[in-house]
Parts: structure tokens; sequence; C-alpha cells
């Protein structure tokens, strides 16, 4: 995958505000505001700033939390994890792999067969709708 390498300037420019401070400034939406929490369509959700597939609606579920939940990734290459110790908690932080973008946090409180909670902001996704 090629990565994509811009500057602060050019997000910038080419998000709106909220979005560029969620996905460049690792902000977080407030919960059940995202227009995603409760989608139901099938399809492919993929990264708002650069079109790299995370996710699919295969894998979403209801976690109750006030952001779309997912249990894996549609690739586990298209989605990076990093340490988050920021704001005190320690966590893990999902980054888009192709662009950096800040997508949310994973978690190990989700259902089978992974366990896994990958909660995801809203506006770091744009899903991509199939029949």
């Amino acid at each position: 995958m090629k990565k994509i390498n811009r500057s602060k300037t050019e997000w910038k420019n080419s998000l709106d505000e909220k979005t560029f401070h969620i996905t460049r400034e690792s902000e977080t939406e407030s919960p059940f505001t995202g227009n995603y929490v409760n989608e139901k369509s099938n399809g492919i959700y993929c990264c708002t700033c650069c079109d790299n597939e995370l996710f699919s609606s295969n894998a979403k579920f209801d976690s109750g939390t006030g952001w779309p939940s997912f249990y894996e990734p549609k690739n586990n290459d298209n989605v990076l994890k990093i340490n988050d110790s920021s704001q005190g908690i320690n966590r893990i932080e999902v980054l888009c792999a192709k662009c950096d973008a800040h997508l949310g946090h994973v978690f190990d409180d989700g259902p089978q067969p992974t366990g896994q909670r990958y909660c995801i902001n809203s506006l770091s996704l744009k899903l991509f709708k199939s029949e």
C-alpha cells in the first residue's frame, strides 16, 4: 500500500473543521452524535481521508457506547495500532495505515469471534453501500 503524506495545511484545506480535528488531531466526537452509530446498511466503511477500506458492515455491532463498533478490520494491514497513553489512560489507538488518520481505539471487550471492539469515530469513516 502506497502511503499518503500530506502536510497539516494540505489536510486542513481538504477536510471540514470537525473531520480535521478528529482525523488529524486525534480528537473524539461526542457519543451518540455520529452518522454511523445506528447505521444498518451493508457495505464497506472506508477512511474519510483516503478511501482506504477499513471495516465491513458484517463486522459491525451495537456496543451501546455511542460510537460505531466493529469486532475486526476488513484487512489487518489496512489499520495500524499504536500505544496511546494520552489523557492518562493506556489504550490502543487505531490509525488508517494508508494516511495515518486517527480512527478511534480498540478494546478487548468486544464480541466473539475476536473479543475486540474497534470503537471508531463516524467522521473518520465513509460508508460505500452495497446491496
